[in-house]
């Protein structure tokens, strides 16, 4: 599958309410949600007013003359919160387009964006049963805390390498 990977524009950013719904994880056989659930304010907060905050950046990948899926980050009192200085991720591809690779490429550009530009760590948090949670560790988060449902990660910029 060939795609390319870039920033989002502006005009693309309600893109990112798809992204995020396309983002909730379903173990097998559970009922997908209404699509209004974005409008929650717990789920919100990783769209509301994107591209008002300093820290917030979208990435973009690109196939078959379509976004097809999206990263972005922002620092936000979301569920990976662990501090006001530390961005926090939220990831997602359509679903016909996950397992080829896309997402791994979308975390290590974000990632190395974000190192570039002087932030020290990354967080986000994910459901233990999700499958993305090998990705995580793979391109270098590692288990920061967890309860029962989910793990928030946390990936030292300083280790990271690409």
């Amino acid at each position: 599958m060939d795609f390319t990977i870039r920033r989002l524009e502006k005009s693309e950013y309600p893109v990112l309410d798809d992204f995020l719904y396309e983002a909730i994880f379903l173990p097998e056989g559970v009922e997908p949600p209404p699509r209004e659930i974005v409008c929650r304010p717990e789920l919100r907060v990783y769209t509301e007013d994107f591209g008002a905050g300093k820290c917030d950046r979208a990435l973009a990948a690109v196939a078959d003359g379509k976004i097809v899926g999206a990263v972005w980050v922002r620092i936000m009192d979301d569920y990976g919160h662990i501090d006001d200085e530390t961005p926090s991720f939220a990831i997602s591809l359509y679903r016909e387009y996950r397992g080829m690779g896309i997402g791994t490429a979308l975390m290590r550009a974000m990632l190395s964006e974000l190192k570039a530009a002087g932030y020290v760590r990354a967080s986000l948090a994910v459901q233990k049963a999700n499958y993305a949670v090998k990705m995580y560790l793979a391109v270098g988060f590692e288990k920061y805390s967890e309860n029962d449902e989910e793990y928030v990660m946390l990936c030292r910029l300083d280790k990271f390498s690409g």
